[in-house]
């Protein structure tokens, strides 16, 4: 069983998901159920067939967070320092070609969000980076192409 690295605010985020999916969807999504059964024959009611696949559904990401939960490594990224790039690390890159900035955290998978600036450990500009340091030139080979970049700073936040 591997475990899953993650900052405490993405284990904070997975936890409260999964609390909103036990606490409120859960009861929501039974009442549905009961409601549907009281409008007689079950096999050719379209709200029962509903609610059980929002039933299903949900169990099945509750089942999904539990298990990413348990498998949770927390790293503080606080605690951390240095200038070489790893989990957790927050990089300022600026692209070669453009000469356009962008800021990157280095994150865990289920935390990662592109348009919060968060990139999965497994992506591959991540992978290109983690053991790199300021000033260092960084290709990576995206989808749309080779990109060249340049790392203009590392913190950790």
């Amino acid at each position: 069983m591997d475990k899953i690295p993650m900052t405490a605010e993405g284990y904070s985020a997975l936890e409260s998901e999964l609390k909103h999916c036990q606490q409120i969807e859960r009861p929501r999504i039974i009442q549905q159920i009961t409601d549907a059964r009281t409008h007689g024959d079950l096999s050719e009611n379209a709200e029962y067939h509903a609610a059980k696949e929002s039933q299903s559904l949900n169990e099945g990401r509750i089942a999904e967070l539990e298990d990413k939960l348990a498998r949770a490594e927390v790293i503080d990224v606080s605690k951390l320092s240095g200038d070489t790039i790893t989990f957790g690390a927050t990089v300022t890159l600026v692209d070669e070609d453009t000469d356009k900035k962008a800021v990157w955290q280095i994150v865990g998978e289920p935390e990662a969000d592109a348009k919060k600036g968060k990139i999965s450990i497994t992506s591959p500009l991540a992978r290109a980076l983690v053991g790199k340091k300021k000033g260092a030139q960084v290709e990576v080979v995206t989808p749309g192409g080779a990109k060249a970049y340049e790392v203009m700073k590392v913190e950790w936040k």
